[in-house]
């Protein structure tokens, strides 16, 4: 098997991170994340009971028959496309970055395509939100978090095609740890996507309610 890649984040490992930093990393965690979780719990605690806007009916309102376009599965693999294309030239830098050991500086346009891919993001879940609620489809709640973070599913297919085109892995220690380390960055990226989106999402249908 191929353990160059543990032997170098051991030696990662050991080079950056003293015990003097673990015990700073605890120190910050117990001294200021913690204090912060009760303070915060205690805050909302004393906030008042969360009101619907609007009134809601006891019976549920019967959901017409919808078209292919605008059933789930379409608008969750079509609205993913386009938040990719944003970043997938700045995924390519990235990743021979992380895996091929090249220099990557170009962090002020990555801020940048950071904003794009929100704006992006935002307005095909809005778009999307708004031909469901056209059709008389009031279930978008789960469209919402599904419709932006499936943006993820194609990093993943990216990071699959550029395991097999662009590396030369053959170590299954190291095949497993380029597939821990990019399933990680999907499961953020996915997460990311899916619960700020769905809060634009929420926000922008009860003020048109």
């Amino acid at each position: 098997y191929d353990y160059s890649i543990f032997l170098k984040v051991y030696c990662f490992l050991t080079t950056f991170f003293s015990p003097y930093t673990l015990i700073g990393i605890l120190a910050m965690w117990f001294g200021i994340s913690v204090p912060l979780t009760f303070l915060g719990a205690y805050f909302g605690s004393k906030k008042k009971q969360f009101r619907c806007p609007v009134h809601t009916n006891q019976i549920p309102r019967h959901v017409p028959q919808q078209t292919f376009l605008t059933k789930p599965l379409f608008g969750i693999v079509i609205g993913g496309i386009l938040p990719f294309g944003c970043i997938f030239i700045q995924l390519f830098f990235i990743l021979n970055s992380i895996w091929s050991h090249q220099l990557y500086f170009m962090f002020g346009f990555l801020f940048l395509v950071f904003i794009i891919l929100l704006i992006t993001c935002s307005e095909a879940t809005v778009l999307l939100c708004y031909f469901h609620l056209c059709a008389e489809d009031y279930h978008w709640w789960w469209r919402a978090f599904f419709t932006s973070s499936f943006t993820a599913v194609y990093l993943f297919m990216y990071a699959v095609h550029y395991f097999l085109t662009k590396l030369q892995i053959t170590g299954i220690a190291s095949i497993i740890l380029y597939f821990g380390y990019m399933m990680v960055m999907v499961l953020i990226f996915f997460l990311f996507t899916g619960l700020e989106l769905m809060t634009l999402r929420s926000r922008v249908t009860w003020s048109s309610n």
